[in-house]
């Protein structure tokens, strides 16, 4: 027989299992790495760690590397003692300076997603070992923002997980996409090599409406002014590419409808490389946002359970975000 109290209890524990069920996901763990670039990461990585952490669905940290060696300059009117001494200080700031980047070694395996604002001098042999072992095993995701695809020119796996990147012609093969959509790929050391011939506003054409990432997205939508990477180069496999903007050759363009968001399969590693976000304006649009948010879940887990954020540019109008939001 039910007593009061039994049916009470019951209720209880039915309420707390309806709770324990609806209650939000565990957040993603992001590690954002920067410290070197020749973008101004100091201004980029808030803006990216704000606009991950606003929707809720992220845990982010940031690890910055040494900093660029600075080194002094010559002395004038050198002696030849001088220059000795000076070769030897310079000599020893170097060989510090290089344990300094070896010893760099966040733990990439407390989280579930690296994002990349880094362009600069190659990272330690171990750091760089954890990166390729821990993405191609799929126990962590990588997500590439801007320059980040050009870092690392001669490290081979680097170049296999971004796809394609800022390289010179001899770097890979080139993917486009002509006027009726169907891609291009140019050989390495045919063509250009990768630039930015047009900086300003542009359209973002979604090419694939079925990925978790863009589904959702309208078929065109306009992005803020921002640098337009084109001819980017690299291997070029297991890449889909998501999305593209058309580089206008009135406005000194390609004429080609170049790659800005993609995916790369890595082994097991899922990564997710937009070329958007030269600087801090360019990464306030709620196109920008939509498309970090969603493409560093996906990256991390495989599915998106993020919305498009309802301020979402359209075909004729960008969507800006106010500095101090």
């Amino acid at each position: 027989m039910r007593t009061p109290a039994r049916l009470l209890l019951l209720g209880l524990l039915a309420g707390t299992a309806t709770s324990v069920a609806a209650a939000d996901p565990a957040p993603v763990k992001v590690l954002v790495i920067d410290g070197q670039n020749n973008h101004a990461w100091p201004q980029t990585t808030p803006v990216i760690r704000k606009v991950l952490e606003d929707t809720k669905r992220f845990a982010v940290d940031v690890a910055t590397s040494p900093p660029k060696l600075a080194l002094p300059p010559k002395p004038k009117d050198a002696t030849p003692e001088d220059e000795t001494k000076y070769k030897a200080a310079v000599a020893e700031l170097e060989k510090a300076h290089r344990a300094a980047v070896e010893k760099f070694r966040p733990e990439l395996a407390k989280y579930d997603v690296v994002v990349s604002n880094y362009n600069g001098e190659p990272w330690g042999k171990e750091l760089n070992a954890d990166f390729e072992k821990l993405l191609s095993e799929g126990k962590i995701g990588f997500v590439v923002v801007h320059a980040a695809n050009n870092a690392f020119g001669g490290w081979k796996e680097y170049n296999q997980m971004i796809g394609m990147g800022w390289r010179g012609n001899t770097g890979g093969d080139r993917l486009y996409l002509d006027a009726a959509g169907k891609e291009v790929r140019v050989p390495s050391g045919s063509g250009d090599g990768s630039g930015h011939r047009y900086t300003g506003p542009f359209t973002v054409t979604v090419r694939n409406a079925e990925h978790p990432v863009t589904k959702g997205m309208p078929k065109e939508w306009l992005h803020v002014r921002d640098e337009l990477y084109d001819n980017m180069r690299g291997p070029v496999e297991n890449v889909k590419v998501l999305a593209t903007a058309y580089s206008d050759k009135d406005k000194k363009g390609t004429g080609a409808h170049e790659p800005m968001i993609w995916t790369v399969a890595y082994g097991k590693g899922r990564v997710f490389h937009t070329p958007l976000g030269h600087d801090a304006n360019a990464m306030r649009c709620w196109g920008f946002a939509g498309t970090l948010t969603r493409g560093t879940e996906w990256a991390a887990t495989g599915a998106v359970t993020l919305p498009l954020p309802a301020a979402f540019p359209t075909a004729d109008k960008p969507s800006p975000i106010a500095a101090d939001k």
